[in-house]
This record gives structure tokens, sequence and C-alpha cells, in this order.
């Protein structure tokens, strides 16, 4: 028996089972709730803004894996490098790759090493990166899945060794309403309530919930207008999100960009365009409209909904290349 396995107890030790390493595990994704509870049984951890991120480590090879299966190595081999040093060598953790803005995570900074194809240009960034691990879904051998949050978290913290730039996700018991308070007080994005009793389920569940200090979320681009004055590249962005297997238009962005990313982004929205908008709505512009396949997302933050459905006062945060445009609905309280 492994040393980490007698520190659980005999109804602990029945709940893991033995098998190979799997290929892949889904995520388990939080549900967004406007209900800011306390609770003894559930634990409140930072809410990242970052790049969500899996690791597989099998003895013999490393895969930093993003939330739709695309491999993250070539982006960040200071943390391939990192978790290469870890034992034990047959695990799957969890948890958020970040970079910051002073004391805030920031996803627009993040973007500058997110789309670097390069491994040599990715070592060379400037942007330093952190990985903060919040679960342990696998080790040595066995699918740790079913144990409860707090025991996975208590492993997770004493079997792996934590150095810059790998960081142990580190949490509050129970007071998850004065934690919300403090989160919004200081800058971040919010919190993440988990139920520390449960297991790990795949896909989105209402036993890991989001605290939200402000609004923002994915949304698919369907199209581009064109610019005016100084202004390179485009004017805005044209934003959506599906319902009914069909893209609603949610309005438009036209600040958060500067001139790179105006000119970068220009040049994929145009390999990208076509003849008739991608909407199902019909409140659409109608002069001076690209139209472009409903293909890239765009990580956009705003003051609110409107009762038309549409953003207001919308900006934009950078692309996400980890989650795929088809699933990208608007994201409401459950």
């Amino acid at each position: 028996m492994n040393t980490w396995q007698e520190s659980l107890s005999e109804k602990e030790r029945r709940l893991l089972v033995e098998k190979e390493p799997p290929a892949w595990v889904e995520p388990m994704l939080a549900t967004l709730t406007d209900d800011r509870f306390s609770d003894p049984d559930w634990i409140f951890e930072r809410k990242l803004d970052g790049e969500r991120c899996l690791t597989f480590g099998d003895g013999e090879a490393l895969r930093l894996m993003s939330r739709n299966e695309k491999q993250l190595n070539v982006h960040y081999p200071d943390l391939e490098a990192a978790l290469a040093t870890l034992e034990p060598e047959q695990f799957i953790l969890d948890g958020e790759i970040v970079a910051f803005e002073g004391d805030v995570t920031s996803f627009s900074r993040l973007q500058q090493r997110m789309h670097i194809q390069n491994q040599e240009e990715a070592q060379q960034s400037d942007v330093k990166v952190y990985y903060y691990l919040f679960d342990l879904i696998y080790l040595d051998g066995y699918d740790t899945s079913q144990l409860p949050l707090r025991v996975r978290k208590s492993l997770l913290k004493r079997v792996f060794a934590y150095a810059d730039p790998l960081r142990y996700m580190a949490h509050r018991n129970e007071v998850g309403a004065s934690y919300f308070d403090e989160a919004c007080e200081r800058g971040w994005e919010g919190i993440i309530a988990k139920d520390g009793t449960q297991g790990y389920v795949n896909g989105r569940s209402r036993k890991w919930l989001k605290f939200k200090c402000v609004n923002q979320q994915e949304l698919v681009i369907g199209g581009y207008t064109d610019p005016h004055g100084e202004r390179i590249g485009f004017g805005a962005l044209l934003l959506g999100y599906y319902a009914a297997n069909e893209l609603q238009y949610a309005g438009k962005v036209g600040t958060g960009f500067d001139d790179d990313t105006l000119r970068r982004l220009h040049q994929r929205l145009q390999a990208l365009e076509r003849e008739t908008p991608p909407f199902a709505t019909e409140d659409l512009p109608t002069s001076e409209v690209h139209w472009v396949a409903p293909r890239l997302v765009a990580e956009i933050g705003f003051e609110e909904w409107t009762e038309d459905k549409k953003l207001r006062q919308p900006r934009f945060l950078g692309l996400r290349s980890d989650k795929d445009a088809r699933q990208v609905v608007k994201e409401e309280p459950a």
C-alpha cells in the first residue's frame, strides 16, 4: 500500500478504483448562481481568469490538455518542465493557467502566451504564467474521483511539491458570503463554491457554483464592421450565442483592442468571410458589415444584459481556443 493510501480511512480506500490511466477525462464545470451562501459542507476558492488545464502524467510523457482536448505543451513549456519534476509519475491534475496584471489574473495578458505556436518563442516570452492546481482525479494507478473533494485536495496538497510556477489552490471553509464580498472588493472575478463532500463528475454540475463579481462570458464572432478614422483592421465585432441550435445576435463590441490585435484578428476574420449573416435574428446592422463563419470564440466582459438580450458596455478580452463555438450559450444563473 502506498503511503498516501495509508492516510485514508478504510471507507475512503474503498472509493478508490484501480485502473489504467485514462487518455481523457471530461472536466467538471461550475454553474452560475446569484445565491451567495455559506455552508459548512462547502469550500470556496478564488475564481481565476485564465485557461483551464488538465495534466495527464503516465510515467513516460506529460500532456497538458485544454477543456476541449487540445494539447497545450507548446504554449507552456515552462509549466511542462516544472510538472516533469513531480513525484509520483502517474497522475491526472486539474487546474487553471493564469497570468497576472498586478494582483489580479488577466485573461488579456495570458493571450500573449495562449496563441504562441512555437516552443522556443514561448520560452522567451516575458509573460510569466502560473498553474494553480485544485483537484486530483487519478494517482498511482487509482481513480480518485469518487473521493470527497476535501480528501482529494488534501492528497493534492500533501503528495505534490509546490514551487513557482506550480501553485496549490488554497480555499476557505464555510464562509462563502463574506469571501465573495472580499473578492469583489479586491477586484477579483469572483469565487467558486464547491461541495466538499462530493466526488468529481464529468461535465457541468450544481455541486460546483460560480459567484461572479463581474459579468464575463464567451461569445461567438459572426461578423465585423469597417473601421473609421485612424482605426485599423475593423471597427467592431458582431457577437452571438447559441439557443435552440441557432446563433442569436447579442450586439457588438468595439473596445479592448490594441493595434496588433486589430491587425491579426482582421486577417483571421477575412479568411472566414461569407455572403450571408450566420445569425438567426433579424435585428442586425446592415451597413459596412462583413459576415463571417461563426468559428471564433471571444471572451467578453460587459456591464449587463439589456431587456432585449444585448450586451451593455461590452469590452473585448481576447480569443478563446479552448471552447468550440457551438457550445457557446447565454450563461444565466440557475
